[in-house]
């Protein structure tokens, strides 16, 4: 498992999948937190989805990427996806990798995470790494500008067992949110980022 984060106490937003505006209220905290420390002209912006396909509550992240991916936002780098999934095991070495390709990158951290009853099913996006692995004892680097943490269970006992045994229906809810939200904040990014690059020239 990539991650069994508590969720926050204090997230910036957090964002009920139930809700009939959840797409577009993902999509203004992601450009509320942008517009504070992202500098188009200066990062290169990459979406590092974070989890695995061989464990249903741990899938959101390889979800999000894949379905992002497909719709092949502008000026975005994407890693972590179903067919390459980004975990445990190589999460360090794809940090390093993102690193070494790009001066200064910016990362959007999407992950899984286990909460209280009833938290489940909210996304809480927010300022600040995502920790991976923080709640099963794994010591693994911190990484995100920004996090989207998607609660997919129940957490505080037999995290494995529960990450497993998560609805799929519920995360697939989750990812269907998240994925439309970034991609509309990310077009509404390019076509801002467009239109001012016109007006310098």
């Amino acid at each position: 498992m990539s991650r069994n984060l508590p969720e926050r106490k204090n997230p910036a937003y957090r964002i009920d999948a139930s809700d009939i505006f959840a797409v577009i209220k993902t999509k203004q905290a992601l450009e509320t937190l942008l517009k504070l420390q992202y500098r188009p002209q200066k990062q290169q912006l990459i979406i590092l989805c974070i989890g695995t396909d061989r464990s249903t509550g741990d899938a959101l992240g390889p979800l999000v990427g894949t379905r992002l991916k497909g719709l092949r936002p502008v000026n975005t780098d994407i890693f972590g996806t179903l067919e390459e999934p980004v975990h445990a095991v190589n999460l360090s070495e794809t940090i390093e990798k993102i690193t070494e390709t790009y001066s200064s990158p910016f990362i959007i951290a999407v992950d899984a995470c286990l909460g209280r009853q009833e938290s489940v099913g909210c996304i809480d996006i927010g300022l600040g790494p995502t920790r991976p692995g923080a709640g099963v004892n794994k010591d693994l680097p911190p990484v995100g500008q920004i996090h989207i943490d998607g609660i997919v269970n129940v957490g505080g006992f037999l995290e494995h067992f529960v990450l497993q045994n998560t609805r799929l229906s519920l995360v697939m809810r989750l990812a269907e949110i998240i994925t439309r939200g970034l991609f509309l904040t990310l077009q509404n990014l390019h076509s801002s980022s467009t239109q001012s690059e016109a007006i310098r020239m």
